[in-house]
């Protein structure tokens, strides 16, 4: 893979570290004109082909593939335009703002007969298939409690007046976007889609800063919360009638997690091989671009539009209205 980095904010150099383990022919980073010193830092650094500073030089270069890291509303326009030039695309989540941007890049990327993929990487996790085969062995599932709030230094910002695209929503911000797309992944891959959805967020300044998303199935109930302005030690719990999951830290880092039967019985399972949280996914995304597995992105897609119509519906119900994405 001849692949084209977007971005060099803080995820781009959270993955960097590992991306020297990955079969990669050629890696090259999209940075900005004013953020030019931090993008060719990062290319030294890690031992990158180089950089480049207009996006349809990258395009028209020899990178079979783009990785979408940037801003969230930047997030469409520039992955369809690289759908546009036959480039297999991998973007960061959430990967639209809205179901018909999402649907949209699905069908360009259908019509161009290359592969999509929104970088979601809790189905990918070894640990998550782990959970999807413990809750065979807790019963009738009753109750499910996702928590995930971690206080955002840019609310400091926020709360100064200081609007950053974050919690921005002209930009897709908020925190259902950012965080609690986590944990609508994890429940609805283990258990599909809900009867019914709910939104109760707290809302300043026309975006969600926090909030508690409800999903209804047939038989139990799920809460997912979710926080920016606020700290919690994470904690999720998936409750059966003959035993429990309990799982100490936030899911898109699931490495572990303790069962317990009603009878005080309890079995850990642990990620020996864990060595970064998106490490799985990547191995993945290689391997079926490399193969053109059609099928798999197919399944892949699913899920992600899945997810991406919940919350939507749950923006709509608390009244959160983002701004069009912006042309590039």
């Amino acid at each position: 893979m001849k692949l084209g980095i977007l971005g060099a904010g803080s995820i781009v150099e959270d993955v960097l570290p590992f991306f020297k383990k990955l079969p990669l022919e050629k890696v090259v980073i999209l940075g900005t004109t004013a953020h030019r010193e931090k993008a060719e830092g990062l290319a030294v650094k890690y031992g990158l082909a180089g950089c480049c500073f207009d996006y349809d030089e990258l395009l028209d270069s020899d990178i079979d593939t783009v990785y979408v890291a940037l801003p969230n509303h930047l997030h469409y326009p520039f992955a369809k335009k690289a759908l546009e030039k036959g480039k297999n695309v991998i973007v960061e989540k959430p990967a639209a703002a809205n179901e018909a941007e999402l649907s949209g890049l699905l069908s360009l990327s259908e019509e161009r007969g290359v592969l999509f993929f929104e970088a979601m990487n809790i189905p990918y996790l070894p640990a998550f298939q782990e959970v999807r085969e413990g809750i065979r062995r807790i019963g009738k599932i009753r109750i499910v409690s996702m928590n995930f709030c971690q206080y955002s230094r840019r609310y400091d910002d926020f709360k100064a007046g200081r609007i950053l695209p974050a919690f921005d929503p002209a930009k897709a911000g908020g925190a259902l976007m950012d965080i609690n797309v986590y944990n609508l992944s994890f429940v609805m891959g283990l258990f599909g889609k809900p009867e019914s959805v709910d939104y109760l967020a707290n809302v300043e300044r026309g975006i969600d800063t926090s909030g508690i998303v409800t999903l209804r199935y047939p038989g139990f109930a799920a809460s997912c919360i979710a926080a920016k302005d606020c700290k919690a030690p994470a904690c999720s719990m998936i409750a059966g009638d003959e035993g429990c999951i309990v799982i100490d830290h936030s899911v898109n880092k699931l490495r572990s997690f303790a069962l317990m039967d009603n009878d005080g019985n309890e079995t850990r399972y642990e990620d020996a091989g864990f060595t970064h949280r998106m490490y799985p996914e990547f191995v993945a995304f290689l391997r079926a671009i490399g193969e053109k597995d059609y099928e798999f992105a197919r399944q892949a897609a699913e899920r992600s539009l899945a997810v991406c119509r919940v919350m939507e519906e749950c923006r709509h119900k608390a009244g959160i209205v983002f701004g069009e994405a912006h042309s590039v």
